[in-house]
């Protein structure tokens, strides 16, 4: 009993880890076309572009982002107790949901785009790429009730290998579209005398690859499913148990789970979509031209929210895998299981984001030229610098709002994250108009919300089922250990810019401040000898840490 409750444990960790390794790697390929599609774009193609995702991604929100976790949610806890059948009726119940809102969402910004561009965000020529994301609305939803329903079975696969899938076709298409459409909209700007037209349309094309992406993930899917069905439809056979929900259940109880992680959703989006309406605003209000504030908001959301997502990719995968975990253990009544399951998860995600927090803040500038080798980073290096503590925040508060989720305290995570909202727009209103920071009172008022998220998100739990995270391992050693990391980074990379140059010095030293974070961790007892083997290649890791005599 003890070695199977040890292998679900380690499942679990496998899981995430399949599910994270994906996100990570979408992630990086994400930052690496993101070079190329900046370039051609440009920062004022950058700002059209990031505007149009931030609509773009409310529109996700409201139809399709709870989608995977409420279907995977409900799914799980339907074959947890051998509800095959019922499990088939909350997907059957979720895709005509998806069908549903996405269609209408689709339609909306489909012809409503000139208005959201024009009237709420102050930036007309956005319009042409929030058109192109439309279509992707409707897809995405009916691709996040797929990926819901095989996490929901408990494999992260089918969805890992689809994202990646995704995000590799995403890149080229991006990268070829803004290309073409730059020089049609340069064509097009001579005729008409106006220049943002060449910005705009290359904006459009880029947006396209997340159009035709997401398309190929969800035939892809669709296919695995098609395949799977087979298997899950002899489990159906076999599901003995008389009591069959009704459609109308179904969709009660999906409305129930999925409004308020849309609400949670929405209000973390609409930080986004605040802070560029709002400094858009205030900054054409103060006198500075469009161009101008166009092209800070192009820094923001294509470099620096590009590298910042990257460790926010692993907490959110890991948490999406935690929601079923949850949601077993809660059926058991067992708290101890839900206990280690949180720290866990908590723990990993704190040994990955607190050294890329310390990273941000001593490579920043490096780590941009290297990527944007084109043009001056020394704004998007500052701002990576100033904002680099709240990815360890975002971290936090995904991973909690999954915990809340999973055990069925839904609404938590939104009163949550709207008091946070609230505190958000108020400092920033502030930082803007009073202390006149621009681009940086943006970046400083994100980490006043994912810190207060953070704060209330771990005031719930502790009222709900008394949990308080460990701190020792979790947060003083990967400090300690990032510490040391970045002291040792900068020297090297000092060392190595003075005789090789700063790229080759920045792509060498990123290994060498992993292997010391890695080797730190081990020595100062974050991470143990067994806890290791339970990660992916664990014993590979083991043996590694034998021969070099880390373990005593």
């Amino acid at each position: 009993m003890a070695e199977n409750k040890k292998q679900r444990g380690k499942n679990f960790l496998i899981q995430g880890s399949i599910l994270a390794v994906a996100g990570v790697i979408t992630k990086i390929i994400g930052a690496v076309y993101r070079i190329p599609l900046v370039n051609i774009l440009g920062d004022k193609g950058m700002g059209y572009y990031g505007v149009a995702f931030q609509i773009y991604a409310i529109a996700l929100t409201l139809t399709s982002y709870g989608l995977p976790l409420a279907v995977s949610k409900l799914v799980s806890a339907r074959v947890a107790r051998g509800e095959y059948r019922n499990a088939y009726r909350v997907f059957r119940g979720a895709m005509s949901f998806a069908i549903a809102t996405g269609g209408f969402a689709a339609a909306v910004i489909l012809f409503g785009a000139d208005f959201i561009a024009t009237d709420i965000m102050a930036m007309e020529f956005s319009s042409y790429a929030l058109r192109v994301l439309a279509p992707c609305i409707l897809i995405v939803a009916v691709l996040g009730v797929l990926r819901g329903f095989f996490q929901g079975n408990g494999s992260m696969v089918p969805t890992a290998f689809s994202q990646v899938l995704e995000q590799i076709i995403n890149a080229a298409v991006s990268i070829g579209g803004a290309y073409v459409l730059l020089k049609m909209g340069m064509e097009v700007a001579q005729k008409r005398g106006k220049e943002a037209y060449g910005a705009a349309y290359s904006a459009a094309g880029g947006t396209l690859g997340t159009v035709v992406g997401a398309l190929s993930a969800l035939i892809f899917l669709a296919a695995v499913f098609s395949a799977y069905k087979k298997l899950f439809g002899r489990r159906m056979r076999a599901d003995r148990r008389h009591r069959k929900e009704s459609y109308r259940r179904i969709f009660k109880i999906l409305l129930l789970t999925v409004a308020p992680v849309i609400l949670s959703s929405t209000v973390y989006n609409l930080c986004g979509v605040i802070d560029n309406a709002m400094f858009a605003n205030i900054m054409a209000a103060q006198g500075h031209s469009e161009d101008s504030y166009t092209s800070l908001l192009g820094i923001l959301n294509g470099k620096y929210d590009t590298l910042i997502n990257v460790p926010l990719a692993v907490a959110h995968s890991f948490g999406s895998s935690l929601i079923p975990a949850i949601v077993t253990a809660a059926q058991t009544g067992n708290r101890k299981v839900v206990y280690s399951k949180i720290q866990q998860v908590t723990r990993f995600n704190m040994i990955i984001a607190i050294p890329c927090a310390v990273g941000f803040i001593v490579l920043a500038e490096p780590i941009l030229d290297l990527l944007f080798f084109a043009q001056d980073n020394q704004v998007g290096g500052a701002m990576l610098q100033i904002g680099a503590i709240s990815v360890v925040f975002y971290c936090l508060s995904t991973v909690t709002n999954a915990v809340l989720q999973g055990l069925d305290n839904m609404m938590a995570p939104v009163k949550n994250a709207t008091i946070s909202l609230a505190v958000y727009a108020a400092s920033l209103f502030v930082m803007l108009v009073v202390f006149k920071w621009g681009i940086y009172a943006v970046v400083v008022g994100r980490i006043v919300f994912s810190g207060s998220a953070c704060i209330l998100n771990a005031h719930s739990l502790r009222e709900q089922i008394g949990y308080v995270q460990e701190q020792k391992k979790t947060f003083m050693i990967p400090s300690l250990a990032a510490l040391i990391m970045g002291v040792v980074t900068l020297a090297v990379h000092l060392l190595f810019e003075v005789f090789i140059g700063a790229r080759i010095a920045t792509v060498l030293v990123l290994p060498i401040a992993m292997l010391v974070y890695g080797i730190s961790m081990i020595l100062l007892g974050g991470i143990t000898e067994a806890e290791l083997y339970d990660m992916p290649k664990g014993t590979l890791l083991v043996r590694a840490c034998h021969k070099v005599r880390l373990f005593r």
